[in-house]
């Protein structure tokens, strides 16, 4: 009943009632004021992840303090190319074949990943002890973990986290040739951006020969995880040379006495009819759907076409590229 006194707990007790107390005006400020934002996994000394960091530090430096073993490719991989220009995040390199080529060329790795329970063969036994042997460390995780490492690609249960990768200087590519002995072959990518193209460029370049690959620094392709699985490796052995301005660049290398011989749908010339296949040799491969670019066609000595059985189908850049290395060494090679 409303107004009820008489009902236990209707009234207060004498001198419970709450309020403040003389003397507190500051004693809960402290505990309200903020300590700044969470720092990061890899900046507190106590969590693994700083831990992580500070071994790859030490084994960035091994690995550079080895470099003059390894061969000059895998040093302008890692790191070592003249004037070369580095990407500006890690990249994961997944699938057996590409890691395998990559450890063999010596390249530094900050970690090895392997699937838990993955089925053994020749290539994961060999990247196991190649890990065991250079100090990598070796996380076994769980699949679903590798495929949100690699964005979901096919890595066959192997991913390695390799530094950014250094590009070369567009020199090297003809001192490459020069120590070779051999008539510079070189691929130049002109408004490719498929890193998938680059890749099977890469692929192509690697078992015809090529000294290297040109891509400018611009609306082009660089060499990213997609470009590393797509090469099966071969991004390891072939250096790729990324330039400010691709017209200049072979505006130099004619200067230095290369030809260029651009490939294009309506070329004068068939492919395998180019008079300069025995000489220093610059392929230069457009987009799949623009082609070349006016600025670079103007600095080619030929426009060179591929044969194909309907006019209404194209090739993209990484097919084009590879038919057209087969053909000058097929030349080379009679």
């Amino acid at each position: 009943m409303a107004g009820n006194s008489q009902r236990r707990g209707a009234t207060r007790k004498p001198g419970s009632k709450k309020g403040a107390s003389v003397g507190t005006g500051g004693h809960g400020r402290k505990s309200l004021e903020g300590k700044g934002p969470t720092p990061k996994a890899e900046d507190r000394p106590y969590h693994a992840a700083y831990k992580k960091k500070v071994a790859a530090e030490k084994r960035t430096v091994a690995g550079q303090g080895r470099s003059g073993q390894r061969s000059a490719s895998a040093s302008r991989s890692a790191g070592g190319g003249r004037g070369g220009r580095t990407s500006s995040t890690h990249e994961i390199v997944s699938g057996r074949n590409s890691v395998v080529e990559a450890l063999r060329a010596g390249i530094p790795v900050s970690t090895v990943y392997l699937a838990a329970r993955l089925e053994a063969d020749d290539r994961t036994r060999e990247i196991v002890s190649t890990a065991a042997e250079s100090g990598y460390p070796l996380l076994e995780v769980s699949r679903t973990e590798l495929d949100r490492l690699t964005d979901g690609s096919v890595h066959q249960g192997v991913a390695i986290q390799v530094p950014p990768y250094a590009y070369a200087d567009d020199e090297d590519l003809l001192d490459a040739a020069e120590a070779s002995e051999q008539p510079a072959l070189v691929v130049a990518l002109d408004g490719v951006t498929d890193p998938r193209n680059l890749g099977a460029v890469l692929r192509s370049a690697g078992a015809f020969g090529a000294h290297g690959v040109l891509v400018p620094e611009r609306r082009a392709a660089g060499v990213t995880a997609s470009a590393w699985k797509v090469s099966a490796g071969a991004a390891a052995r072939v250096p790729v040379a990324r330039v400010k301005n691709l017209v200049r660049t072979l505006q130099a290398y004619r200067e230095a006495g290369v030809f260029v011989v651009g490939l294009d749908g309506g070329g004068d010339v068939a492919i395998g009819d180019v008079a300069f296949a025995e000489d220093p040799l610059v392929l230069v491969v457009g987009s799949e759907g623009k082609g070349l670019s006016r600025l670079v066609r103007e600095q080619c000595d030929a426009i060179a076409s591929i044969p194909i059985a309907s006019a209404v189908e194209s090739l993209n850049a990484g097919v084009a590229a590879g038919i057209a290395l087969y053909e000058v060494a097929r030349r080379r090679a009679s």
